[in-house]
């Protein structure tokens, strides 16, 4: 991870604080599946229109094709299916630090079933840290109903586990633009997602939006997944998958800052320390301050 890398990730955790409040206004009144379909179609559509005006080809074969549909499972159809479905029934607090848990997952995953990212100790005590602190700024009363709602609870873990085999998997992509890669795996999602909702939740029996449900769905499309998974495909094209979930330690502090800094909420000492636990975590994961604390 260069300093280039470390800008594009704080960035893209700003682009995806919102997004579990986007989507907590969104699963009011559509059913999970319609609010999947929803983002990762108008995204796909957006970055389309991106790829023909900047005049790359979307043109690929079968074989890449089908990795874009493999992607689209794991990175997006079964994660947002179990995160919005867990949230009708949990708050995005607990939802935010249950898929702050996806570098444990990326660590493990990468360990088990990859070749040149191994769990180090030095590794695994930064995501235990990265995970503390994220416990430590989203404050006690979010888990203060933790174990209540177990299969809301367990979706959201099994959609941060489905994120670390998006991040192993994703590796294949490392030589193709990120706007290709975003926009092959979200038109993939779109595809897959439309029968399931034809079958689970036919469009012709569900009740016009709300228009703060349409913004919420508008800002989730364009914001929080278009605009955001070029630069997530950019950080992992050349940084790793490993690195590139790093940002969901970062999510939960942009979404306080932006809580702070739009919504005038007070800063509490638990917010600070909790991103200094968060950044603890971060150093450690990335290795070079320990290195040169280690040559001195």
């Amino acid at each position: 991870m260069g300093r280039r890398e470390w800008l594009l990730l704080l960035l893209l955790s700003l682009l995806w604080g919102g997004s579990f409040l986007f989507a907590k206004v969104a699963v009011m009144e559509w059913p999970p599946i319609a609010v999947v379909l929803a983002r990762t179609s108008l995204a796909a559509a957006l970055l389309a229109a991106a790829t023909w005006l900047s005049g790359v080809s979307l043109a690929a074969g079968l074989p890449l094709w089908r990795a874009f549909f493999v992607m689209g499972l794991l990175n997006n159809l079964i994660p947002f299916g179990l995160i919005f479905w867990g949230q009708t029934q949990i708050g995005a607090g607990l939802a935010a630090i249950l898929n702050a848990t996806t570098p444990v997952f990326g660590v493990l995953v990468a360990h088990v079933f990859g070749r040149d990212e191994r769990a180090t100790p030095a590794k695994l005590a930064g995501v235990a840290a990265g995970l503390a602190g994220v416990a430590i700024l989203i404050g006690p009363e979010a888990l203060a109903g933790l174990g209540l709602q177990l299969w809301p609870e367990l979706a959201c873990l099994g959609a941060a586990l489905s994120y670390g085999f998006s991040s192993l998997y994703g590796r294949r992509f490392s030589g193709l633009p990120p706007l290709v890669t975003a926009t092959g795996q979200l038109s993939a999602t779109s595809l897959m997602a439309l029968p399931l909702l034809l079958l689970l939740a036919p469009p012709w029996t569900l009740p016009l939006p709300s228009t703060g449900a349409l913004a919420a769905m508008l800002a989730l499309a364009t914001v929080s997944t278009a605009v955001a998974y070029v630069i997530f495909f950019e950080i992992m094209r050349k940084a790793g998958g490993g690195n590139a979930i790093l940002v969901t330690f970062l999510v939960p502090v942009s979404a306080v800052l932006l809580g702070i800094l739009v919504l005038g909420e007070a800063l509490a000492p638990r917010h600070l320390a909790g991103l200094l636990v968060i950044l603890l975590g971060l150093a450690l994961i990335d290795g070079r301050l320990l290195a040169r604390l280690t040559r001195r």
